[in-house]
Order: C-alpha cells, then structure tokens, then sequence
C-alpha cells in the first residue's frame, strides 16, 4: 500500500508539471501548482511513516529497458528519507503559494518544480541502477532548468553552466560504479549487487565512484564549487529544496551503495568519508564566513553541515568494520539526524533570506541592518534558524553534533593506529568548525537585523505575506520540538541503524525526564527539556532582578559612538570587519587574499577605502588547470575536422579494434 501510493503521488506530480503548461495563461495557475505539491508532498510522507506490513516493500513495473523493466522499493533506509524529502516539499510549496506570486517569469519555474519534486522521490524508490541513475539524471535536469530561472543575469548563467558540467561528471562517475558493482554479468537489481562477491579492488574502486558521485551533488569539498553558484541563483522557494533536500538525496545515495550495496565493509573506507568530511566543514565553514550575500553564505553553510554528516558516516564504516555495533549505531544515528536537522534549520533560513530579499530588495548584508525594526516577525524567525545551525542549545543543530562528538569520544577503542591518529584531527576540525559556524551566524543576523540601516532598501523593508510567515514559524516549532524531544527522533532512526550498521543506541524513550544517553546514562547524557526551562528560569530571574533592584522603565538613547554621536550608519561595524581576523589568521586555508588599500595623502579630503581580491584555492590550484588541459586538448583535436571520409572510417575502425582487445583483457 505504501509503494503503489508513493508511486502514484510521483506520477501526480509529474502530471502537475503538464497542468502547469497547459493553465499556464490562468493567473491562479502559480497557487494552484503549488497547493497540489503541498496535498501530494503530503500524502508522500505519510506514505513514508505509516507502518508497513512487510519490513520491505518492492515491485517491478514494465518501463524502461524491456529486459530490465524499473523496479522500485521502499525499506527503512528510503522511509526514512522519503519523509525528508515530502516534508521539505511541502515546506517549499507553502512557502511558495505566497512568495512564488511574485515571480516576474513563472514558467521558468512551475512545469519544473513538481517534476524536480518527482525526480527526488523517485531516485529514494529506485531498487536498481537504471531506474536510478534515470532519475538521479532527471533530477539534474530539472534542478538545472530551476536554477537558470532568472537567466538574464550573466552570473546566473554561469551557474547553471558549472552545476551542469559537474552533474554531467558526477553521474558519469556513478555510471562507472554501477557498472563495476554490476560486474561481467550485467546484474544490475540491487538485489543481485548484494548478493554478488566483490573483490577487494572492486570495493575500494566503487567507494571512490560512489564518493565523487555522490558528493558532487551534496557539495562535498573539493567537488562543492558549483553549489556557492547555483543555490543562490535559483529563486529562495527552490534554493531551500537543493539545499536542505537535494543534497539530501545524495547522502542517501551514498549509504545506499557503501552500507547496503557493497557488503561487510573494511576499515579503510572510513579514511575517505571522514577526511573529506572534515576538510568540506572546514572550508565551508570559512567560505561561509566571509561572504557577504546573504544566500552565498548560506550556501557555503550547506558545504559545512554536509561535511558534519560525512565524518560521522565515516565513523560508523569505521566502527562497523571493527564489529563494534552500539558505536556505530551512534555514529549513524548522529548523520541521520543531522540529515533530518538541517533539512529544517536550511530550509528555515533559505526562507528568511528570501522574505529579505523580496522585502528590502537586497541580499547583501552589507547593504542591510535594522532589520529587526521593519522586519520584527522575520527576524525573530531567523534567529531560530541561526541558532539552531549555530548548534545552541536547546534547539536541534545542537543534538546532532553532541551525539557525532560523542562518537569521536569513542574512537580510540578502534584497534587501527591509521583511524586512532586520523579521528582526534577530525574532530579537531570538526570543533572548529562549529566554533566558526557560530561566529559565521552571530556575524550575518548581527550586521542584517541589528543595527541601523545602511540603504533606503532597509529602511523601507517589510514582513513578507502569512504564507511565508508561517511556513518558517512551523519549521521554527520543528527545530524546537527535535531539540526539546530528541529521543523520539533518535528512536525513530534506530531501525535504520539496525539494519545497517547492525546495531542500535539504547531505546531512548525509556529513560526518564525525556533525557537521552548515547552508550549509558552513567556515561553521558543530555536533557533538551531541562536545558531549555534552565534558560527560560535564568532569563526571566535576570529580567526580575533588573527590574526589581535597577529600574522599571525602558529608555532609548542614541548609540555610543567615542563620544560623540554621529548619525551616519557608515559608522557600525560591517560584515568585512567582522570576517576580517578570521579571513587573516586561517583564510589561509582555504583561500587566497589580496588587500589592496588606498589611502589619502595629508590634506585630501577623499574618502580611504580598501578592496579584498579573494580566490578559492581549490578552483585556483585544480579546477583552472584542469580548465586549461581540457581546453589544450580541445584545441588539439581540432585536426580531426580536415580528415578525409576515408581517416575517419580508419579512425573509427581502429577505435574498435582497440575496445574488442579491451574487453578480452
């Protein structure tokens, strides 16, 4: 029942698409679009949540290659990101009944969105390579069209090229791996792969694919440099969806190929998931932190958090390997909630930049400020969301990170040196990061919503309408609800971890005062409820004791300035003095800087000002050479244009010569 209902909500979605096409001159076309993803994003996650009678539900359907047909199937691994999926939809589509009228150009967004909703869904249900690498390739195309929806802009256009190429080249990797998993006789049903021998070249071949495949499309460092690109270039409504779901998709691709597809695996595997999870954490972490356009940032952000989900599903090869169940159970809870946290908190976020945008025209911090005066019930909303993905308690970001911390406790008991030594520098970097990420937040609501204005755009801002509004308010009671009951979460994950990692944590709902303890609550333990009536006592007594023994009238004065008040906003603080330290003390990492500052001679009056050239060292020292080898090669192959009909055919017959020997070796 789950399956046929999963399936025929995808096909509603698709057909969705067609209506768009067709309506397309009624002028509620864009609401109605919308309100139809909102019902069958829905009825997709209940299917996802409502038991099943079988532990695992599968069928073939009569499409596609006629000796393979397409086979579909949903188990506690793809439930679980099924509900992700639908329930970031029907945040997205809310979202959008409101903010999508005002879109100057909205069939470059409405036949694509349902079918981008589909194209997910269906990459979730696929149960064999074809079926997923169709649709992994369908959600591409789709994602790609969202994301060129304002093609006028040259940047624009850029984006959807770069995220284009490194589509192409992310599918072609995952083409390979299917096709070494899939092996000489050509099973290519999951169901097979699991079954088949790997050898151990096969396995370490197919974990590096599946890596630059998979991690392409979740941003993964160094394969990230399309998604600072193309998440700010897709309106907010979709930016959310690649952000916080998307990526998404490709975590569970991932895990549905390392844990499920290539067998019991060795400790080695964890060696790639956790550096270049860390090494993704940290260079999004900094990137983020210096940026300046609000939806930039929060793209950078996304490379961060999806670096935290690689380290801990590293840690859970790592511990899985050794045969240690309850570590790895608690390493792949902590990614999986962490999944679940930042399809929230991100999509909360990517909602408030685009309420911003919409209300001030601006998304460029530096251009923002005082927006808590013109915009009170947006900026309460987005400081949710920045605390949340600044990991404080009591909110959610805080409980996923806690428990991949709590798994790094754990690792000097894994028997490898390799892993012993590599784990505490991962979480090294990992602790960093979350020190930066919370700095990186304080830094972009402080120069946005605090403050005075800096333009007439932010003084003139205003709230977005009730749709947008209480979208992000129930994806702010969300993040506060994980946070606060965080073991029914946990409770819900452990099924997943026990059919993957062959493990599970201890069944969080039976401790009391809705606490939650990874290995023992001797060992260590964490109360989101009691924290969160800690805060409130202690706020409310510092309020009590300020009014009682101080004064109980508030008073506005104007702002200290050196002692002398000075009226112009170009005397606050900005987001470049703010990024300042940390771009000149550990910028190093990850990027180059260029200071360039013109100073005044005595007695001029003109204004000094300062220019900061700044370039990605990843797209400097691989990208750009790679750009210009392939570019040499182009130019070098040109010479086959003035070949004769006859060295072409000997061109051709040679080629084949070459493949037939190929393929007997």
């Amino acid at each position: 029942m789950p399956l046929y209902l999963a399936l025929t909500c995808v096909s509603a979605l698709l057909a969705v698409s067609v209506y768009a096409i067709v309506d397309r001159r009624n002028h509620d076309v864009s609401r109605n679009v919308y309100r139809l993803c909102i019902g069958l994003c829905g009825v997709l996650f209940l299917a996802a949540v409502m038991p099943r009678g079988a532990h695992v539900v599968s069928t073939a359907l009569p499409l596609g290659l006629p000796w393979i047909g397409m086979h579909f199937r949903i188990d506690v691994l793809s439930a679980f990101f099924l509900a992700v999926v639908n329930l970031g939809g029907v945040a997205a589509s809310a979202y959008a009944v409101g903010y999508g009228a005002h879109e100057k150009e909205p069939m470059r967004v409405l036949p694509f969105y349902p079918a981008f909703l589909a194209g997910m869904n269906l990459v979730v249900l696929a149960d064999d390579a074809f079926t997923f690498l169709v649709f992994w390739e369908f959600m591409s195309l789709t994602s790609w069209a969202l994301v060129l929806t304002h093609h006028h802009e040259e940047d624009n256009r850029r984006a959807g090229f770069v995220y284009l190429l490194m589509a192409s080249f992310g599918g072609f990797a995952l083409l390979m791996a299917f096709g070494v998993l899939g092996g000489v006789g050509g099973a290519y049903d999951f169901s097979s792969i699991r079954e088949s021998t790997k050898a151990g070249w096969t396995s370490g071949l197919v974990l590096a694919l599946a890596l630059v495949g998979m991690g392409s499309k979740a941003g993964l460092a160094p394969l990230h440099i399309w998604l600072p690109l193309a998440h700010p270039a897709a309106p907010s409504h979709v930016s959310a969806l690649m952000s916080g779901v998307m990526t998404k998709v490709a975590v569970y691709g991932f895990i549905r190929v390392v844990f499920d597809l290539l067998g019991p695996p060795a400790f080695w595997w964890s060696v790639e998931p956790m550096t270049f999870g860390a090494a993704s954490a940290l260079i999004g972490v900094l990137f983020a932190t210096i940026q300046s356009d609000l939806k930039k940032l929060l793209a950078y952000s996304t490379i961060e958090n999806i670096g935290i989900i690689f380290i801990a599903l590293g840690l859970a090869l790592a511990f899985k390997a050794n045969g240690m169940a309850l570590p790895a159970a608690l390493a792949f809870t902590a990614a999986l909630f962490h999944v679940f946290n930042h399809s929230l908190f991100k999509s909360l976020l990517f909602f408030g930049a685009g309420a911003v945008l919409h209300g001030s025209g601006e998304r460029s911090i530096e251009r923002l400020g005082g927006l808590i005066h013109s915009m009170p019930k947006t900026a309460f909303l987005f400081l949710g969301g920045c605390v949340a993905i600044a990991a404080l308690p009591p909110l959610n970001g805080f409980v996923s990170e806690w428990l991949v911390f709590q798994a790094i406790l754990l690792s000097p008991s894994l028997p490898q040196w390799t892993v012993k030594l590599l784990v505490p520098a991962v979480g090294v970097a990992l602790a960093l990061s979350a020190a930066l990420g919370a700095g990186c937040y304080i830094r972009a609501y402080g120069v946005a919503f605090l403050g005075r204005p800096r333009s007439e755009a932010a003084r003139a801002a205003h709230d977005p309408d009730r749709w947008s509004l209480a979208t992000m308010a129930v994806l702010l009671t969300l993040c506060l609800m994980a946070g606060l009951l965080p073991s029914l979460l946990i409770d819900t994950i452990s099924p997943v971890a026990k059919d993957f990692v062959g493990g599970r944590m201890p069944t969080q709902a039976e401790l009391s005062w809705l606490s939650i303890a990874p290995i023992a609550e001797s060992r260590s333990s964490y109360n989101g409820l009691l924290v969160f009536v800690f805060i409130l006592f202690s706020a409310y007594s510092a309020r009590w004791v300020i009014h009682k023994f101080g004064t109980a009238r508030l008073r506005r004065a104007p702002a200290w300035d050196c002692g002398y008040i000075e009226k112009s906003p170009m005397t606050q603080y900005t987001g470049s003095s703010f990024a300042q330290p940390i771009r000149r003390t550990l910028g190093v990492i990850a990027f180059s800087v260029r200071e360039r500052l013109d100073m005044p001679a005595p007695g001029e009056t003109r204004a000094a000002r300062l220019s900061v050239e700044i370039k990605d060292r990843i797209f400097d020292y691989l990208y750009a050479p790679l750009t210009r080898a392939v570019e040499s090669c182009a130019t070098g192959l040109n010479i086959l244009s003035l070949l004769t009909i006859q060295e072409f055919l000997a061109l051709v017959f040679a080629a084949l010569v070459f493949l037939l020997v190929l393929v007997a070796i």
